[in-house]
């Protein structure tokens, strides 16, 4: 009887370790899910919002370009963005002067880059346009 009583014991301890187990199991890999889809998420919101930064981006850069039109709130509203994506503190004073020098600088190359494009395609082009400055 002492011996059915230990064997009945010893089944109901490892049938609680099992079951135990089971469920450290499960939570463990509810966890890891979890974390997988978290990882997942992050990663679409990343690709979502940078696409979106460059759409705004491109627009802004284009009317800064093509039209003359320097959009001040724009510029800022883009630049603060991700200023404060990278975790820096709102600072108006750094944001007014990137806003002030960051589209020129970007004018500047931009041109530069067309200029040196036309320059190697026809000379003459660079030539009419001198012309037509002065």
């Amino acid at each position: 009887m002492l011996k059915e009583y230990s064997e009945t014991r010893l089944q109901n301890l490892r049938t609680g370790i099992y079951k135990e187990t089971i469920q450290l199991i499960k939570t463990y890999n509810e966890d890891r899910i979890h974390t997988i889809l978290h990882l997942s998420t992050n990663i679409i919101c990343f690709f979502i919002l940078s696409g979106y930064s460059i759409l705004a981006f491109s627009i802004l850069l284009l009317t800064d370009l093509c039209i003359g039109f320097h959009s001040t709130h724009g510029w800022e509203l883009m630049i603060g963005s991700v200023y404060k994506d990278f975790g820096f503190a709102q600072n108006d004073q750094i944001i007014s002067s990137l806003v002030s020098t960051f589209p020129v600088i970007l004018d500047t190359i931009f041109k530069y880059c067309i200029f040196r494009y036309l320059n190697r395609v026809s000379p003459s082009l660079v030539v009419i346009y001198h012309s037509m400055t002065d």
